[in-house]
């Protein structure tokens, strides 16, 4: 995107589609800068300082520019008609990008799992450095905000999801990571191959990328990439890569010499010890190794390190079994990791499925699995899929009860979820809310989710009641 676009914006008539939390930092950001903002949106009526249009009102030859927020499909009628206008489309990285200090460098970090953990780990490892970094992006404080903040950071390192590399076009980064590709988001990308595309799109933006070795699409992928690959693995580190080795996280590729090897960690400084975590925990280390943090300091910074809510994050502990909410694992790629890193599982599972399959994840974990409490819109498709490849597993669908309401005050949907997986629960089992789905049917978000099931578990298992 040229940046002449952004080098005056006084008077420009601006279009923002959204008016979410990512519109309306935009909005702000350009209000602040003379332009002219008016907000698109469907479903939001009102933000203060500023007029909201429904998209099907809006006379598109009104305005100079549209502004995209994540999650505004290509063929929307309103960016078709701004397309058919020639009207000129910018989105928020673009425009961070653009305001940002001339001395502030960036790092990216992208993956169908584990972003935020890894992204908000990777600013600590700059930070145990003596750099001024934040995580930024889809973890929570948006990127236009963070830039606006007046803060002085040396870095960001930015979660950028498959939407917001869609339009990105104009930011340079120092490093990028990639952690995994797994269907996912097939119902806006239209396929597995358009999803992966936009994925592979962030290498476009850097010399240097971390790339997970132990995952096939990444491998195959970006194989006629010409730039600097790091490969992380779980296997022992040839000479330019980093792995495990024995009980130890190792780099073979920031060292002096790459026949030697220097040691980030030792395996059980990473918490929770799982796979997934370790392999997440390799590419922060890889991305703080491209801007000079020290093994010493990595190291540090992963011992301190505590995972976000909702991400494996143990509840309760009681009569020889465990409660853990997953709710983060959104899709079958990271169910298929949690309930892996459990031997004997009833699983809480469901949801909207986003056009994802369920056949491969089922197949993976059946060994795993004794009983499958489901919810959701799209329950049946794992329950069709469980009764095909593992007719063994007992399955138990439940739906939301008469007084149960989306964001109400009742909690009567998990707390029946969680009697059903109390009444079989036996010592040993480990009761995981994992739905390889998304929220929004049943649940203000996975947030909103995660809590009701952790508290649906204080109140029917601790309490009794």
């Amino acid at each position: 995107m040229a940046q002449a676009l952004y080098s005056e914006l006084r008077d420009k008539r601006v279009l923002v589609a959204g008016a979410g939390v990512t519109g309306v930092a935009c909005a702000q950001a350009l209000h602040r800068r003379g332009a002219l903002v008016t907000l698109a949106d469907e479903s939001v009526k009102e933000v203060p300082e500023f007029a909201v249009v429904a998209p099907v009102a809006i006379k598109i030859t009104d305005f100079d520019l549209l502004l995209i927020s994540p999650g505004w499909r290509e063929d929307h009628p309103l960016i078709s008609r701004a397309c058919e206008a020639g009207l000129a489309l910018i989105n928020e990285i673009d425009l961070a990008w653009s305001l940002k200090s001339l001395s502030q460098k960036w790092i990216a970090l992208t993956g169908t799992n584990g972003k935020t953990s890894t992204v908000e780990l990777s600013a600590q490892m700059l930070r145990s450095g003596g750099l001024r970094a934040i995580a930024c992006g889809n973890v929570g404080t948006t990127v236009i905000e963070t830039v606006e903040s007046g803060e002085e950071y040396d870095y960001l390192v930015l979660e950028l999801s498959s939407f917001q590399l869609h339009w990105m076009q104009d930011p340079s980064f120092v490093a990028v990571a990639i952690l995994n590709i797994a269907e996912d988001h097939v119902d806006w990308h239209g396929s597995f191959a358009a999803y992966a595309k936009d994925k592979i799109s962030i290498l476009d933006k850097s010399t240097t990328a971390i790339l997970n070795g132990d995952d096939g699409e990444i491998v195959s992928r970006t194989s006629a990439w010409q730039g600097r690959k790091v490969f992380f693995s779980l296997d022992t580190p040839a000479p330019g890569q980093i792995g495990v080795v024995e009980e130890l996280l190792i780099d073979r590729a920031f060292v002096a010499d790459p026949q030697e090897a220097a040691m980030f960690a030792e395996l059980i400084e990473v918490k929770p010890t799982v796979p997934h975590n370790v392999s997440n925990a390799l590419a922060a280390a890889g991305l703080a190794r491209t801007v000079g943090v020290s093994h010493e300091a990595i190291r540090e910074a992963i011992t301190a390190f505590t995972p976000g809510k909702h991400r494996i994050a143990k509840i309760l502990e009681k009569d020889g079994v465990t409660w853990i909410n997953d709710s983060k694992a959104t899709n079958p790629h990271a169910a298929a990791a949690s309930v892996m890193s459990a031997l004997s599982v009833i699983w809480v599972a469901g949801g909207l499925a986003k056009g994802a399959t369920m056949g491969e994840l089922v197949e993976r974990v059946k060994g795993r699995i004794k009983t499958a409490i489901l919810i959701g819109t799209d329950q049946e498709l794992i329950a069709r899929e469980i009764r095909k490849r593992a007719p063994q597993v007992e399955i138990i669908s439940i739906n939301p009860p008469s007084d149960y309401v989306r964001g109400g005050t009742s909690n009567s949907l998990m707390e029946e979820v969680i009697r059903a997986a109390h009444n079989r629960a036996q010592a040993g089992d480990t009761v995981l809310l994992a739905p390889a789905c998304a929220s929004m049917d049943q649940f203000i978000s996975y947030s909103d989710r995660g809590d009701r099931f952790s508290a649906a578990v204080e109140k029917v298992v601790r309490d009794g009641k």
